[in-house]
């Protein structure tokens, strides 16, 4: 690991062998960790040093969590910054590092597991079925979190009838799907996985018109992948078609 770069580090879905080899790497050679104590399962935490300091911001704003990584760069010490799944998505890393370089920190950014796609290995979905969806979105819904942009409406993502992944949306579930309708249909497969890939992991499946009742009764409010499309379906869907990668007819002399 480059002692002199703070690392933002993918913790994965949050099972600790979901880890990639260089995450695992990167914890057991730091002498400072920042995790986010509510998403992630302690078990990856076992890659690091006993002697290394441990920061859970769960309980600490921006400001106070890019503070810490810029005492301990400056003090020398090897920073690794977890963040759970991918930093690509949801991961705040953007602010963070936004201020690392207005005061002239360096930083670099390792790659992990994203929870969809734990999620959907869980329940052995593909999200881009020949004929049948060949696009995934990735987004989230408005509550008590940032705006969203005008031009990324859930209205415009379901007029596509794309595979939808949405994060940070569970408590609104019943909304959701009410808005879903139209487009995808109520008889339209959701599958819900709660803290995928770890101990706790939960998973629900549905339809649109009643997956809503299921995820209330079990009492999920955080931690949750919804995700919605005719390529979740259990039973391979009539209409789905098949690969051109590996047709037997495609010249592969190009």
């Amino acid at each position: 690991m480059d002692d002199r770069v703070i690392q933002f580090v993918g913790a994965g879905p949050g099972a600790a062998d979901l880890l990639t080899v260089r995450a695992a790497r990167m914890l057991g050679d730091a002498d400072t960790v920042l995790y986010p104590g509510t998403y992630l399962n302690a078990d990856v935490l076992a890659n690091v040093s006993p002697d290394a300091e441990l920061i859970d911001t769960e309980h600490l704003d921006l400001d106070a969590i890019v503070a810490r990584l810029i005492d301990a760069h400056r003090a020398g010490r090897r920073v690794v910054r977890l963040v759970s799944g991918d930093p690509s998505v949801y991961s705040a890393v953007s602010e963070q590092t936004r201020r690392l370089d207005a005061a002239g920190v360096p930083w670099s950014v390792t790659p992990g597991v994203p929870a969809y796609a734990a999620a959907a290995a869980r329940v052995g979905r593909e999200l881009t079925v020949p004929l049948i969806a060949q696009s995934v979105v990735l987004t989230r819904t408005q509550q008590r979190s940032t705006a969203m942009p005008e031009t990324e409406s859930l209205k415009a993502f379901a007029a596509t009838r794309s595979t939808l992944v949405l994060h940070l949306a569970i408590t609104r579930i019943r909304d959701l799907m009410a808005e879903l309708a139209a487009d995808y249909g109520p008889d339209c497969p959701v599958v819900v996985v709660y803290r995928a890939s770890q101990p706790q992991e939960r998973v629900l499946q549905g339809t649109i018109a009643d997956i809503a009742d299921t995820v209330e009764a079990a009492d999920l409010r955080r931690a949750a992948v919804i995700m919605v499309g005719r390529a979740l379906a259990g039973k391979p869907d009539p209409d789905a078609g098949e690969s051109h990668l590996y047709d037997a007819a495609r010249d592969r002399s190009q």
